[in-house]
């Protein structure tokens, strides 16, 4: 159910309608397509402080065993900073930048501790199957409220305004179903260290010099980090700018959030047979089928030219994101020393998050360099083919077998 709350932001905020509302509104006094370059560089710094703090809340989470507790005080902050996007009227595309900046620390970094838990809940047998299920609940429902959101927009005579009190539903609908969380998910399995003379924040740069010096002994486990590092980044930019990018071509609000809505529903189906699939294939391959989707959709995109064309491509996305983001988050943990999983699914955030600044940055100076940003989605490609052969290196087995031996 947390993804089913905080994937709200994700739909709403991050993919579908600020980043329009920052082009169309927020950035209406930017010349050219400086806002889109600006909603870029707002993406990349808050990628870049997401992913310094994420391995150290790790650390510090498995140290303290308070995952729920840092994971509701930076829900917190996310839902806080969201709700106050609301004040963002014509020309506050600085404002906008600073509360999205907030809003995506508090989602990324509450996705640590949610993340963490994860093989607390779910054994070998059935992990797979559990966080597909996570991401799936995820698409409906963040598509329900995209799709409230949506009628809002169009049924409101101030366009604006009903825009606005879409971010405040964001807020609403995380806090509220974040309480199924609250009320049955347990952590279990670390030592709680609440004395007071232990300062936690010392003690996570500790943990975490360990865990860097650990990974070293899972050959398996980072290497699939590098791969999912680099392919995860072009998705991640993907989901970022495929609004804007549609923005500043001439494809109206209306379209590009109705196309975003789609892919939430279309990702339903396909998530839970991406985990049929991972039976049949193996997640690995399941995975490497997705990349190759991607690849294509990175290469069609750059000849897009009608709202058509986006919506083809946002069907295409809607089949392989969910299934390809949750294989990717069961597949990690499937290699994971029980132990410590804060602490690496720390690393795991680090990597989609501060490799995941790499993808915007290359988006954004090019588009400012070229004065377009055709270029841009066509450079997403690499991330998908060198992830996808770094990848294909992965043997699981093997992963699977270490973390079992050193737990």
């Amino acid at each position: 159910m947390y993804d089913w709350a905080d994937s709200a932001f994700a739909t709403t905020v991050m993919a579908a309608v600020l980043p329009v509302y920052y082009s169309q509104v927020a950035g209406a006094d930017l010349p050219g397509n400086t806002a889109t370059v600006y909603w870029g560089y707002t993406v990349v710094i808050a990628l870049l402080i997401s992913a310094l703090m994420a391995p150290i809340m790790g650390a510090i989470a498995d140290y303290s065993g308070v995952k729920k507790r840092l994971l509701l005080t930076f829900a917190a902050i996310g839902i806080l900073a969201t709700a106050l996007l609301f004040y963002v009227k014509t020309g506050n595309w600085l404002t906008a930048s600073l509360f999205f900046i907030f809003g995506n620390i508090g989602f990324m970094i509450s996705e640590v501790f949610y993340n963490a838990l994860l093989p607390h809940v779910a054994g070998p047998e059935n992990i797979d199957r559990v966080s597909i299920k996570g991401y799936a609940l995820g698409y409906l429902g963040g598509g329900i409220l995209l799709a409230i959101n949506i009628a809002m927009i169009e049924l409101m005579s101030d366009k604006i305004l009903a825009t606005r009190l879409s971010f405040v539903s964001v807020a609403i609908w995380w806090a509220l179903f974040t309480v199924p969380l609250i009320l049955n998910v347990k952590e279990h399995g670390e030592t709680k260290n609440y004395s007071p003379d232990v300062n936690f924040v010392s003690a996570g740069f500790r943990r975490l010099s360990v865990t860097f010096r650990e990974l070293r002994s899972y050959k398996q486990l980072f290497l699939f980090l590098a791969a999912f590092w680099i392919y995860n980044d072009g998705i991640g930019t993907i989901i970022k700018m495929a609004a804007i990018y549609g923005a500043e071509i001439g494809i109206g609000q209306t379209a590009l959030i109705g196309a975003l809505l789609m892919t939430q529903f279309v990702g339903i189906p396909f998530t839970f047979a991406f985990g049929r699939l991972a039976r049949y294939m193996g997640t690995k391959n399941s995975i490497l089928f997705g990349l190759f989707v991607y690849a294509l959709i990175s290469v069609s995109a750059y000849f897009m030219q009608t709202a058509l064309h986006f919506w083809i491509l946002a069907f295409m996305v809607g089949t392989v994101q969910g299934g390809t983001q949750g294989l990717s988050r069961s597949l990690f943990g499937s290699m994971l020393p029980r132990g410590k999983t804060a602490e690496f699914f720390g690393f795991y955030g680090m990597s989609s998050k501060f490799a995941g600044i790499v993808g915007p940055l290359v988006f954004a100076v090019i588009s400012q360099s070229t004065g377009s940003s055709r270029l841009s989605i066509f450079s997403l490609i690499a991330f998908f083919i060198v992830g996808g052969l770094l990848l294909s290196r992965v043997d699981v087995q093997k992963g699977m077998e270490s973390a079992l031996n050193k737990t």
